[in-house]
C-alpha cells in the first residue's frame, strides 16, 4: 500500500497562533506554512504537533530567513510540490512563476501572500494552485482560513477548508 498523509495548509499567520489552528494541525502528519510566519514561535508550536514544512515571506525578518528557505521543493505520497510564499495566482502569476511552473510541472502549487484562498485546477501548467488564505488575524481578510486534505499517489483527496470570523482570534 502507498504512502498517505494528511496536510495542514496554512499562510500569513504574522505571529498569530492559537489553540483552534493547533487542533487541526495536531489531526495531520504534516503542516506546511506558505509564509509570513511573523515569529519563531509560530514555527516551535506547529513544530510540536506534526512534521514542519515551511518557507519565509515578505514580512519575515533575518531569523526565519536562516531556518525556512523562500522556495520548497519536496515530494511526499507520490505527489510532487513546489512551495513558495509570493507565487500570483492564475492567469497572474509573480514574475517568472508562469515559466518555472511550466517547467517545473508540480502535482501542487503552494502560496500565500494574498490572503485569498484558492484552489484551482491549471490547465497550462497541469496542476492544482493552492493559496488556504491568512489564518492570522493581521490584513484585510474577513475570514481567517485553512485547508487540510490527504495526499495519496499524486491525489488530493478530503479537501476541507476550515474558516473562522478574524474578529474571533
Amino acid at each position: 500500500m502507498n504512502e498517505r498523509i494528511r496536510v495542514a495548509l496554512l499562510s500569513d499567520t504574522h505571529g498569530h497562533m492559537d489553540e483552534r489552528i493547533l487542533h487541526h494541525v495536531s489531526q495531520c502528519d504534516e503542516v506546511w506554512h506558505a509564509g509570513d510566519i511573523g515569529s519563531a514561535s509560530v514555527l516551535e508550536r506547529l513544530e510540536s504537533k506534526a512534521k514542519l514544512r515551511a518557507v519565509f515571506g515578505n514580512i519575515d525578518g533575518h531569523e526565519l530567513r536562516m531556518v525556512c528557505p523562500e522556495h520548497l521543493e519536496f515530494e511526499v505520497a507520490g505527489t510532487k510540490v513546489w512551495m513558495t510564499h509570493i507565487g500570483g495566482r492564475p492567469p497572474k502569476y509573480a514574475r517568472g512563476v508562469h515559466v518555472e511552473l511550466k517547467r517545473k510541472r508540480p502535482d501542487l502549487f503552494v502560496c500565500g501572500h494574498s490572503h485569498i484562498l484558492l484552489v484551482q485546477p491549471v490547465a497550462s501548467w497541469g496542476g492544482l494552485h493552492l493559496n488556504p488564505g491568512a489564518v492570522g488575524v493581521s490584513g484585510f481578510h474577513k475570514k481567517r482560513t485553512m485547508l487540510t486534505f490527504e495526499l495519496q499517489d499524486g491525489q488530493v483527496e478530503q479537501l476541507k477548508v476550515i474558516e473562522w470570523d478574524r474578529s474571533g482570534a
